[in-house]
């Protein structure tokens, strides 16, 4: 028998006494004689009923199953009344964008292709991280920065930044993934950098972080090593871009993450508007084209 029920039948049993008169059998000591006889049924009564109430409202507040659910479903990302007609304009102007880009043969890879990979995120975002190339994995679900990679980039924007991954942008100036992963030739940035270039000018955005050297060089024109790119704010073409290190090297190489982590400072000081960066803007990048 459980010690609940042991108390339940001894309650019980004193209820009786109380209501019948009988005297108990029990061999009880002079102290819980002095207590019985001080002993108020109306008083115990009110302490039943407050333990019932008390139990109810535990229940109330006791979440239901459709209230776990809901608690395990993704946050969305949430758009201002005042800005969704915007997002909506730039989206479907991004969207027109990948249909080209999935119809596209102006360079052999689109012969190696799986499928495309054009950017993903929020068309207002203040952030654009641009990496290099589509990988293997990114190859084969269309979307950039899935693989081990794009993990580290998830973790560097949410646990470092305290920022949704859904919330910035995130492209790469190819769109489609060199054979082997190798690096991306000049013929291949050539044709799809105005992809990109028209990604960035749709969606303005506040700041640019570019990942890895292919990314930096070609952004900023430049053949300079990413050592010597790192650690100062660059202008393109009025929006402060930053460079530093691609996640997937930082995957081969951990002892240069407390380098980039400075560089991810910088951009979240920008955001912030804890410092300013100011460019002038002289010709858009597509009138270079």
């Amino acid at each position: 028998m459980k010690i609940r029920d042991i108390i339940l039948d001894c309650v019980e049993e004193l209820i009786n006494i109380l209501e019948t008169g009988h005297k108990s059998t029990l061999l009880v000591s002079e102290d819980f004689l002095k207590k019985w006889n001080e002993f108020d049924p109306n008083r115990f009564a009110q302490k039943i009923k407050r333990f019932n109430a008390l139990n109810e409202e535990t229940k109330k507040e006791e979440p239901n199953a459709e209230t776990i659910r809901k608690e395990k479903e993704p946050v969305t990302f949430s758009i201002p009344d005042n800005l969704k007609t915007k997002y909506i304009e730039i989206q479907k102007a991004l969207d027109l964008i990948n249909e080209e880009v999935k119809e596209c043969r102006k360079c052999p890879l689109h012969s190696t292709r799986t499928q495309t990979v054009f950017g993903t995120g929020n068309p207002l975002a203040q952030l654009v991280f641009v990496g290099e190339a589509p990988g293997a994995e990114e190859d084969r679900q269309g979307l950039p920065f899935v693989g081990r990679a794009g993990q580290l980039l998830t973790d560097i924007i949410v646990k470092g930044m305290k920022m949704k991954r859904e919330d910035v942008y995130i492209c790469n100036v190819l769109k489609c993934r060199p054979p082997n992963n190798r690096e991306p030739n000049p013929i291949e940035v050539y044709h799809c950098e105005p992809y990109l270039i028209r990604q960035i000018e749709l969606i303005k955005p506040k700041v640019i972080c570019a990942l890895g050297r292919v990314s930096a060089q070609t952004l900023l024109k430049t053949k300079d090593s990413i050592e010597k790119l790192r650690g100062i704010w660059h202008n393109y073409h009025g929006i402060p871009l930053r460079v530093t290190y691609h996640p997937a090297y930082l995957l081969r190489n951990p002892q240069d993450k407390k380098k980039a982590w400075l560089d991810i400072q910088e951009v979240m000081k920008l955001l912030r508007g804890e410092i300013e960066v100011r460019f002038e803007q002289t010709n858009t990048p597509s009138q270079l084209f």
